[in-house]
């Protein structure tokens, strides 16, 4: 087996590398001055299963076009198999055609990524709606593996178990937020969202009595324009919560949101590392390199 990785995921290429005990291949990807990619591999993957790691965040068309042209050298070079980890993963979203013309993004993604020479994927809480398991529409078989855990044995040392409650901002997020909760084995609730806009949401709570009094660790998968987080910490506030902390997978932290999230009062913003951030103190890193393993 050798780890490749794209420009967005250098560090957690190598860090994976050194942890399964196999080798690290440098890729030497740049820009010609039109913008076109240079990409090449110091090492050509003859008969390897060849791992390629590439996050798709802020930039996820140019991090996908990358990806692309690296899968589908590496099976030209001679790779046995790749296996493609996208610890985020983009366009879950548009999953399906909500009105007449809309491309279904998420297919389109799917399609490339099989044509383009990638035998299996392995995500991390990726951002899933209406379909519950990508592998059910895809070719190439997905795995979808979760941080949550981690951030769960992170909050051991900072919470109050008697006095902690896991909420999860909207339904969504339940699964995450029950993750978590039974790490810390403290209970959970969820609230309820109402979208507004792209970036504007209503946050109603329920079973206000549990918050009352209480620290509140929120949970999400996603912290893109920091509305969602906002407004729940804006209601549990409201709902006489005591301290507030927040946590997620992927922080991508768009536009002002960091302000959003803080500006209402959180004491802490705790993220991984499938998307560098400030806040990335929890690691996606040791969860793949256990499921590589095991293959």
């Amino acid at each position: 087996m050798l780890i490749y990785a794209g420009s967005a995921s250098k560090y957690f290429g190598l860090k994976l590398a050194r942890l399964l005990g196999v080798e690290y291949v440098n890729t030497e990807t740049r820009k010609f001055p039109d913008g076109e990619l240079y990409i090449r591999f110091d090492k050509e993957p003859r008969g390897e299963t060849a791992v390629l790691v590439q996050s798709m965040y802020r930039t996820p068309n140019d991090y996908l076009i990358e990806y692309l042209f690296i899968s589908k050298t590496l099976k030209e070079l001679g790779a046995r198999e790749v296996i493609g980890v996208i610890p985020y993963f983009p366009y879950a979203r548009q999953d399906t055609r909500f009105k007449p013309g809309e491309v279904v993004s998420l297919s389109v993604v799917l399609e490339l990524l099989e044509k383009m020479g990638t035998d299996r994927v392995v995500t991390v809480d990726t951002h899933l709606h209406r379909v519950e398991d990508i592998g059910e529409i895809s070719k190439i078989p997905f795995t979808n593996l979760s941080v949550m855990e981690e951030i769960g044995r992170y909050f051991r040392d900072k919470i109050r178990k008697e006095k902690t409650i896991v909420v999860g901002p909207d339904e969504e997020a339940k699964q995450w937020a029950r993750i978590v909760a039974d790490v810390l084995q403290v209970p959970f609730t969820v609230l309820e969202k109402i979208r507004l806009g792209d970036t504007e949401v209503e946050i109603k709570a329920r079973e206000e009595e549990l918050i009352e009094g209480m620290d509140v660790l929120i949970v999400d998968d996603i912290i893109s324009t920091g509305g969602t987080i906002e407004a729940a910490v804006k209601r549990v506030k409201e709902r006489g919560a005591n301290r507030v902390f927040v946590a997620c997978a992927h922080a991508i932290l768009a536009a002002n949101a960091e302000y959003r999230v803080f500006h209402e009062g959180v004491e802490e913003l705790v993220a991984s590392d499938t998307i560098p951030s400030p806040y990335s103190v929890v690691s996606a890193i040791p969860v793949v390199a256990k499921y590589l393993s095991k293959m």
